[in-house]
């Protein structure tokens, strides 16, 4: 009730509040220690609440589109589901919420991780958790906020999108969008006046009432798509603020990949998400692990590339530039088949590397290769790379199994061109630290492309700690 006191204690700690003239109110407790045993939250006002069985832990917000989603329960590992019986790990289903304004509340449950339960799990979520927990002990919650064939802009802030000057000409078609909803709702006035009338009579004559009148969608809902945006941080980010967050993992892209300038627009959009989720969720330095699409569709044999995925992937790892962030690169565990790639586990345990050292301190190599630089020496480009870990190697990898050395195979998917930008497949090989790279073809080389296409099948550059190279190129053609 308004004005109500409020008293509310968990474990040690215990705070007490007003009820605003509203109803709602909100305490902050002091920090206390990680709990693997149960505790009991208390609120003492009118009434007396009790919650029982919290653990403290860490909190990861999971969001994104399908392969964020995609469920424990379709990656064909019947065996990871019967050993699932790990209850100091728990997932909040975020339900699915379209929503005009930003909400209050939040519709879902949470769930205690189990062989009953883990089917319905995130996988890459439910990897990660299963990795940080198995190293550090912490107990793992899981904020799972995603929805399937969902855009970067149904994830921000309606402020966020309109006023980040990067994204002007997409703020302009919302602001037109907005203006014209206020017409049509204004024109839909009349009929809404007409029908409530009519529904008067109707009713004082004991007859059915009439069908009401069409309303204007919402301009950035499910229906109307001008453009389709911010109804998803509304009904699913939203309610969740101001959560204590310990960090987000995303999975998404697939409904953002287009053209080169696609990529550069997704760059600045995820920017400006991040910024968003920073701002909201009370963290300047808000860690914010994602991954890089995987391999799909069927294989392109020109060695230029550029098809497909391969700009968003580039744009994705322009996203490293933003800081506090980390990238599980996937590009050797896809299905040329399947736009979800059912081999989850790699996906949440490279995306655990990274929190692993950056959240928890411990001294482990969080990528593959990085290309960092470039040196010509007559017909030969020597590249040189960050994250070599122990060593490059040529690696194959298979299922879920780790990475292993095939130094018999030749070096694939390196492609070498001169000022005359015809692309040929490059002979490459590892010399020491280092790549080079030649061609018969190209006498006087100047740039070169690694795995850079939709699906780079075959690419099989890794470090020793069986990371895959990030795919690159080194032109900017």
């Amino acid at each position: 009730m308004p004005g109500e006191k409020v008293k509310v204690t968990l474990g040690k700690s215990e705070a007490e509040t007003v009820a605003g003239e509203d109803g709602r109110w909100q305490v902050t407790l002091t920090a206390q220690p990680v709990s693997k045993v149960p505790l009991t939250l208390e609120v003492h006002a009118k009434n007396h609440l009790v919650v029982k069985d919290i653990l403290l832990g860490d909190i990861w917000l999971c969001g994104g589109q399908s392969n964020m989603e995609w469920a424990l329960a379709g990656c064909d590992a019947p065996d990871d589901i019967r050993s699932a019986n790990l209850p100091l790990i728990r997932q909040f289903g975020v339900d699915y919420n379209f929503a005009n304004t930003p909400q209050k509340e939040v519709r879902g449950n949470w769930q205690i991780c189990s062989p009953g339960t883990a089917p319905g799990f995130t996988a890459v979520g439910f990897y990660f958790a299963r990795k940080i927990f198995r190293e550090t002990g912490v107990p793992i919650g899981l904020l799972r906020s995603c929805v399937g064939g969902t855009n970067i802009e149904l994830w921000m802030s309606q402020e966020t999108l309109m006023n980040t000057p990067a994204l002007a000409p997409y703020s302009k078609i919302m602001s037109d969008s907005l203006a014209l909803y206020q017409k049509e709702l204004l024109a839909a006035v009349p009929e809404i006046e007409t029908w409530t009338k009519n529904c008067r009579e109707q009713m004082k004559k004991g007859q059915a009432l009439p069908l009401p009148p069409s309303m204007p969608e919402f301009p950035f809902g499910e229906k109307a798509f001008r453009p389709r945006c911010v109804t998803l941080h509304n009904g699913m980010i939203a309610p969740l603020i101001p959560f204590a967050l310990r960090g987000a993992l995303w999975y998404q892209g697939e409904s953002n990949a287009g053209s080169y300038s696609d990529g550069l627009q997704y760059i600045e959009k995820k920017k400006a998400m991040v910024a968003d989720w920073r701002n909201y969720f009370r963290d300047p330095n808000l860690p914010f692990y994602f991954v890089q699409l995987a391999n799909w569709q069927q294989p392109n044999d020109n060695p230029a590339g550029g098809d497909g995925w391969a700009y968003i992937r580039e744009a994705q790892l322009n996203c490293l530039k933003i800081p506090h962030t980390g990238m599980s690169v996937t590009t050797d565990i896809g299905d040329a088949a399947d736009i979800h790639p059912h081999n989850k586990f790699d996906v949440g345990e490279r995306l655990a590397r990274w929190a692993l050292a950056s959240e928890y301190g411990q001294k482990i190599e969080v990528s593959g290769p990085i290309y960092k630089s470039l040196k010509i020496e007559g017909n030969h480009v020597i590249l040189e790379f960050d994250h070599l870990g122990t060593g490059l190697m040529i690696g194959k990898k298979s299922g879920t199994r780790p990475t292993e050395s095939d130094s018999g195979s030749p070096l694939k998917r390196f492609a070498i061109a001169g000022k005359d930008k015809k692309w040929f497949w490059a002979q490459a090989k590892i010399v020491g630290q280092t790549i080079v790279c030649e061609c018969k073809d190209v006498p006087e080389p100047v740039a070169v492309r690694y795995a850079f296409s939709m699906n780079p099948v075959g690419a099989n550059l890794y470090n020793k700690e069986g990371l895959p190279a990030v795919p690159f190129r080194t032109d900017n053609w």
